[in-house]
């Protein structure tokens, strides 16, 4: 099976089960949206009005890549339990594409389906609280493609983890926080950070939403960071899974549950 065939029969499945599972699809959508409003409600009733503006747009760009990143570097692990429980996982192991391609090829189909979704929370967002960013997709695309490569490297730690351990939920959710943290950094502030996964494509991001950057704004040394952070992360992620799932299959724990 060609990769193309195998990222169209998976998209095709991950849009099959979010449309059989409306209910819960919209659910998901909702609280995500309720959440931010709440937060929202929140700036408007203790925030300074001269900074309530800016405030608002920062934790709306910040929030809806929050829940962005969990769906790209959770879902991964969750999809492994899933597969696990449903007993299906090691059928995966016997596939002539491989798991590191299944798992690959889904994290692209769930990056492309939840991007629609946060496409359209984030207009939500903008016509719920007028407050209008600068969605330039020309400038923003290009950062986010790589942003996401660092994404990859944290979804393939955690899916070698899942293959191990089996059952992490409990290490997902706190992960959620860490994840939060990395959204919701100023990098301005705290220059180490920098070399964290996510932290630059957002903060560059961030620029062009809200202060209204396009690509050549950026120095080349923003472009060096932002790559270079991209394919580290995305070759140590990979790297530390091939070698879990190279254990797991030693020590027969594909099949466990």
């Amino acid at each position: 099976m060609s990769i193309i065939h195998l990222f169209q029969a998976n998209l095709r499945k991950q849009a099959i089960e979010l449309k059989r599972y409306a209910p819960n699809t919209i659910a998901m959508v909702l609280t995500v949206y309720i959440i931010f409003m709440a937060i929202f409600a929140g700036i408007q009733m203790i925030g300074n009005p001269a900074t309530q503006g800016v405030a608002v747009q920062h934790t709306m760009v910040n929030y809806i890549f929050w829940y962005l990143a969990m769906i790209i570097v959770n879902g991964v692990g969750y999809e492994i339990v899933t597969e696990t429980t449903r007993g299906t996982f090691e059928q995966l192991g016997m596939s002539p594409s491989g798991i590191w391609r299944i798992l690959t090829v889904r994290l692209l189909a769930d990056s492309m389906l939840h991007s629609l979704m946060v496409i359209f929370l984030l207009y939500l967002s903008m016509i719920t609280t007028s407050q209008w960013l600068n969605v330039d997709f020309i400038s923003i695309i290009p950062i986010f493609l790589f942003t996401c490569l660092s994404m990859y490297g944290l979804a393939f730690i955690i899916a070698g983890l899942t293959i191990i351990f089996k059952q992490i939920q409990a290490f997902l959710q706190i992960f959620q926080f860490v994840l939060a943290g990395l959204t919701f950094i100023a990098l301005p502030s705290l220059p180490f950070f920098l070399f964290l996964p996510l932290t630059k494509g957002l903060s560059m991001i961030r620029a062009i939403m809200i202060e209204g950057y396009v690509l050549t704004d950026f120095t080349m040394f923003d472009f060096t960071l932002l790559i270079g952070n991209a394919l580290i992360y995305t070759g140590i992620g990979l790297g530390f899974y091939l070698y879990c799932e190279n254990y797991a299959m030693k020590r027969g724990l594909l099949a466990h549950y």
